[in-house]
């Protein structure tokens, strides 16, 4: 259960891949222009706003772009904004879009797009919900102007619509922001980003085709640093390539096949750094942060003595050594609910997951908590090794600990899905799922999803956690960052008591690319300023 199992004849495999002939010779220059990469998993919904998946966040950056952007220094920085202006003690903020810009379909962006996907994007972002509760007015005076008139200052706001932290600020026509932010955007792909989507080209569970929008006006200034800066598209096309098998995948890579892989697994990346053709480099410093999310709505997840009960079965080391394999210098255990080495990091509670391990005390525990046999339905995606690896090590803690499993394996874009549904597992819903933010998602509670505590409005999952709440409303008022400090402490220490999710611990996952492309960007896969040679 510790290590990812490797298919038989994967060694075999890694010579000879199973993916069809290229649609480009290597050496044409056609090839040349034509950016082959593997996704972490499938594409299963292709809009940004009403999903956390990684994987459509990254197919969003290529279609869509932002008024601010990321840069490497954490730092908002303006993209589609030329810039903005404060006034009336912080109380009126005025954002001016840049000349030029133009939607995919050749009509031009204008405020009344970005307000209404300002909305948009703020009913489902933690962050965004915050920003407009704080403001009075948010409007359009003209087709440059974006006006906010705010109840009181609020220093985050560049922060907040620039963030790479899902679900990101990304700019639509204001035909598709002013729809609905429950229901997905589907067909109508239209964006001013740097490159289009080719929706007649995608074939789902195998293929997604991005275009180069040649009308794309970047930032005359500065360098590319994550989503700052000008985004150069230098491909005339970039394909991705869904490859579940770790080792169709690294053989693809290896003889040229594909040109990045997003999520080499740990058992192959010694394999890959043999290799001199292959580049392996780790993109986010602040790693991933693996969790096993509950279902709050229904037994037994429903009573928080069950959750809390399950703190002292979880043993770290065991997800990560599944996920990333026994080199420790790419994970850490002892983790609790912010990122180690950041600033609301902290050792409150933190012997609940840190004292040693007694599995005869958490059956006792469940049964004095009221567990009383009910079924878990935990929901695994097949197809995402790092997932998969997660998954299996929690069937196997369940087990042990005495728990009614129903292990259901399936693909991610089912799984992104289901845990939608609302309804207990019997009736398709599910108990529990386990998936991974980047630290940056995690670093404060004006962003960490999974933190949140106001029930039906919370991130899937759905807690109602009162006091988590109120302690947010608290750091968002702290004067200083001592106080922040001293308030994610008993943000910590209440969430020990009432476990919104299992923390699974940390790790960094290193991206692989073909020694010949440069400029390939960190933080998160970036289309734009890669090239070959």
């Amino acid at each position: 259960m510790l290590r990812r199992h490797l298919l038989t004849g994967a060694g075999a495999a890694l010579g000879a891949s199973t993916l069809g002939a290229p649609a480009f010779g290597q050496g044409t220059p056609a090839a040349a222009r034509v950016l082959k990469f593997i996704p972490q998993a499938d594409l299963a919904v292709t809009d940004p706003i009403v999903t956390t998946a990684y994987v459509t966040r990254n197919h969003a950056y290529l279609i869509w772009d932002t008024l601010y952007g990321f840069d490497a220094d954490y730092k908002a920085q303006p993209q589609m904004a030329q810039g903005h202006s404060v006034e009336d003690d912080g109380k009126r903020v005025t954002i001016t879009l840049r000349e030029g810009l133009k939607w995919h379909d050749g009509t031009a962006v204008t405020a009344k797009d970005c307000v209404a996907s300002i909305r948009r994007w703020a009913a489902r972002d933690a962050l965004g919900q915050v920003l407009m509760a704080q403001t009075d007015e948010l409007a359009a005076p003209d087709d440059k102007t974006i006006l906010f008139r705010l109840k009181k200052p609020f220093p985050l706001l560049f922060e907040a619509l620039g963030k790479p932290s899902t679900p990101v600020a990304f700019m639509m026509p204001e035909r598709l922001a002013s729809q609905s932010p429950t229901t997905p955007i589907t067909g109508d792909l239209i964006g001013s980003g740097p490159f289009k989507f080719v929706a007649g080209e995608r074939v789902p569970g195998a293929r997604v085709v991005y275009e180069r929008f040649a009308d794309y006006v970047p930032r005359p200034e500065g360098t590319a640093s994550w989503t700052a800066g000008p985004k150069l598209a230098k491909f005339d096309r970039v394909e991705w390539h869904v490859t579940p098998d770790a080792a169709t995948a690294a053989a693809a890579l290896q003889n040229g096949e594909m040109d990045w892989w997003e999520q080499p697994t740990g058992d192959l990346q010694p394999l890959l750094r043999r290799n001199r053709n292959v580049v392996l480099e780790i993109p986010d410093p602040t790693g991933l942060m693996a969790i096993a999310r509950f279902n709050h709505l229904h037994a037994p997840f429903d009573k928080p003595a069950v959750r809390r009960a399950l703190l002292g079965a979880i043993n770290q080391a065991d997800f990560m050594t599944a996920v990333i394999g026994t080199d420790r210098s790419l994970w850490r255990e002892g983790i609790g609910f912010f990122p180690p080495g950041t600033p609301l990091a902290s050792d409150a509670g933190l012997g609940a997951i840190t004292s040693p391990r007694d599995m005869d005390k958490v059956k006792a525990e469940l049964a004095a908590a009221g567990y009383n046999g009910e079924k878990v339905t935990l929901i695994a995606a097949s197809d995402f090794p790092s997932l998969n690896a997660l998954a299996q090590v929690t069937n196997d803690m369940l087990r042990r600990a005495g728990m009614n499993v129903d292990y259901v394996s399936t693909d991610w874009g089912t799984v992104v899905q289901r845990r939608a549904s609302r309804e207990p597992g019997e009736r398709g819903g599910w108990s529990m799922f386990c998936t991974f933010w980047s630290g940056l998602d995690m670093f404060n509670p004006g962003v960490h999803q999974s933190l949140r505590g106001h029930g039906q409005q919370a991130w899937f999952g759905w807690p109602t956690i009162p006091k988590i709440e109120e302690l947010r409303v608290a750091w968002f008022e702290a004067p200083d960052l001592a106080a922040q400090q001293a308030i994610g402490r008993q943000i910590q220490e209440v969430a020990f008591q009432e476990v919104p999710y299992l923390p699974l611990g940390q790790y960094f996952q290193a991206t692989a690319y073909r020694r010949d492309l440069t400029g390939v960007l960190k933080g998160l896969p970036l289309f734009w300023n890669v090239q070959r040679g």
